[in-house]
């Protein structure tokens, strides 16, 4: 069993900058991909940014230049940098890790993030 606990979400103004922090329990952190989605009232859950294993890392139109994923093995945590933040980026943010081949699947909890103009 995997928990995942991001933190990190808050208010801010447009054009500023938060980074979000997932730490995620157990050994098999350094094996999955990370991914951070995004969710706004009355729409569907979107995915922002993924991380895989290997570091490659791939991220929404929306967010591209703005936002950057990383992750710390070491630390078993993953990061989301996001700057020049704009109101349409408010939502609550989700951490999710996965591996394909062992049939993980886990998301935290969600933090709020919330960008006001």
């Amino acid at each position: 069993q995997v928990q995942l606990v991001e933190s990190g979400g808050g208010l801010v103004q447009a054009g500023g900058s938060l980074r979000l922090s997932c730490a995620a329990s157990g050994s098999i952190f350094s094996r999955c991909k990370l991914g951070w989605y995004r969710q706004a009232p009355g729409k569907q859950r979107e995915l922002v940014a993924d991380i895989t294993s290997g570091g490659t890392t791939n991220y929404a139109d929306s967010v591209k230049g703005r936002f950057a994923i990383s992750r710390d093995n070491a630390k078993n945590t993953v990061y989301l940098q996001m700057n020049s933040l704009k109101p349409e980026d408010t939502a609550v943010y989700y951490c999710q890790l996965s591996h394909v081949g062992l049939r993980l699947l886990y998301w935290g909890q969600g933090t709020q993030v919330i960008v006001s103009s």
